[in-house]
């Protein structure tokens, strides 16, 4: 059977090409009933808009902005990195993809950032704060027409239209049965070490460890978690504090970044083969320390599929268009030096 025209849908329907084209793309205003019909026509014949036709015959350009965090976060950059690679390539589809940098464990200083994105912009993807300042401003800027997705850390309670990124609270549970079983009944102190617990992601994650922890593996006495900003020198002096502080520590969940300082303070402790480390994101320095045991579990989210994932999302949104829910999930991936890829 071949594929469906728009003139299929308007003979179907019974209405102009024009009036599909405007039904499709909202852009001006068509009766209830008739529109309707061109619904019902759509479905019947399974219609499928040629989405890259539709953008390169647009007047203008799609204009999309990313902001992710400043600093020296390895999977942060990966992801940067991931979002040049994209702008390249759909600068070929009239799309421009502008990436910019904020503080974002600053409230108002993401905040500021997302007060400033201009209506050039359809739509934002930003590394969010889960903070009533960048709530507000992810709402002003919906207000405004403008798409926004969450990147890797969500703000649920805002009109956002589209978290992307792993199930964290999943991602914390995982990593406490794979703790727990790795530790093999043996009784002692366990550690966790999160960038800021003003980020949603590390939250969900802290608490879903601790969740399983509690009900699966009651030998084992959580310490209270400590912040390290996601930066590699503080995360190090807080792992060398932790160690000094609590001796019969055996096991360390990084919920955040900077694992390899981490990785440093348990090499020069002497205690990098009897503490069971689990951290997040592989990275250059992970992948380094996954291979000479000093971390021995990495749950990995792959920065390219998200930051795909999140064009995808905003091109759908400004086109009007449904999403594919199966092309947007975020898998969980768990790394052993034995299935490095």
């Amino acid at each position: 059977m071949s594929r469906a025209t728009i003139e299929d849908v308007a003979e179907e329907a019974g209405v102009s090409v024009a009036t599909v084209d405007r039904v499709l793309n909202g852009r001006a205003a068509v009766r209830q009933k008739t529109a309707e019909r061109v619904e019902k026509a759509i479905r019947r014949l399974n219609y499928q808009p040629d989405r890259l036709a539709a953008r390169l015959a647009r007047a203008r350009e799609y204009r999309f902005c990313f902001i992710l965090p400043e600093g020296s976060n390895a999977f942060m950059i990966a992801l940067g990195e991931a979002v040049k690679a994209e702008a390249l390539r759909m600068a070929r589809e009239k799309v421009v993809i502008d990436l910019r940098h904020a503080d974002v464990f600053v409230a108002q200083t993401l905040a500021t950032a997302l007060d400033g994105i201009g209506s050039v912009y359809d739509g934002v993807a930003v590394v969010a704060l889960d903070d009533p300042r960048v709530r507000e401003s992810i709402n002003a800027l919906s207000d405004r027409g403008v798409s926004v997705v969450t990147l890797v850390s969500d703000v649920p309670s805002s009109r956002r239209a589209h978290y992307v990124g792993i199930d964290n609270s999943a991602a914390g549970r995982t990593a406490a049965t794979l703790m727990g079983r790795y530790l093999c009944g043996r009784e002692g102190k366990v550690g966790l070490i999160a960038g800021s617990l003003a980020l949603r992601d590390h939250i969900e994650r802290q608490f879903g460890f601790e969740q399983v922890m509690a009900h699966d593996f009651p030998s084992l006495v959580l310490l209270p978690v400590r912040e390290g900003r996601d930066d590699r020198v503080k995360v190090q002096k807080v792992a060398e504090q932790m160690l000094a502080d609590h001796p019969d520590m055996i096991g360390l969940y990084n919920v955040g970044a900077g694992s390899s300082g981490i990785a440093t303070a348990l090499q020069q402790a002497g205690r990098a083969r009897d503490i069971v480390f689990i951290t997040h994101e592989l990275t250059e320095d992970t992948r380094r320390a996954l291979i000479d045991g000093t971390i021995d579990i990495i749950i990995n989210q792959d920065a390219g599929h998200e930051v795909r994932s999140a064009i995808r999302v905003l091109m759908s949104k400004t086109d009007r268009a449904p999403l594919v829910d199966s092309m947007e999930r975020i898998r969980i991936d768990i790394y052993l030096r034995d299935n490095i890829p």
